[in-house]
């Protein structure tokens, strides 16, 4: 097994970017939901999806060669976030306090773990 790794900024913001596509994947279903059932733009829509997961597959596994993977899981639940940001931007759905409440006790515990790992090194 390798030692604990910090996550730099530059690992974050692709790792960040990975789990935005991987939140895509929702945004083309519900799109896709819509759609009169087997349609063309339903058999499109869905196949998009079946993409976005799929680039997102590959490029998760490129995150997880470089990053520890409860760091990498701790981050990925950052898809909480955007995809209430989608929700609100893309479907005009409703943000309520306790949606907010909940993102905002996710991104804590996301920084908290991301910041674990440079306090350890530092102590090192």
């Amino acid at each position: 097994m390798s030692e604990r790794k910090g996550i730099t900024i530059r690992q974050m913001f692709f790792l960040q970017l990975v789990v935005i596509i991987y939140t895509l994947a929702g945004v083309s279903a519900k799109f896709a939901s819509f759609e009169e059932f087997l349609s063309f733009k339903f058999i499109l829509l869905y196949g998009l999806e079946i993409l976005i997961l799929g680039i997102y597959a590959v490029l998760w596994q490129q995150i997880i060669k470089s990053i520890d993977l409860s760091v990498a899981y701790a981050n990925r639940s950052m898809a909480l976030l955007w995809s209430m940001l989608w929700a609100f931007i893309i479907f005009q759905e409703k943000i309520t306090i306790r949606n907010l409440l909940g993102v905002i006790i996710v991104i804590t515990g996301t920084l908290i773990v991301n910041t674990e790992g440079r306090k350890e090194e530092k102590n090192e």
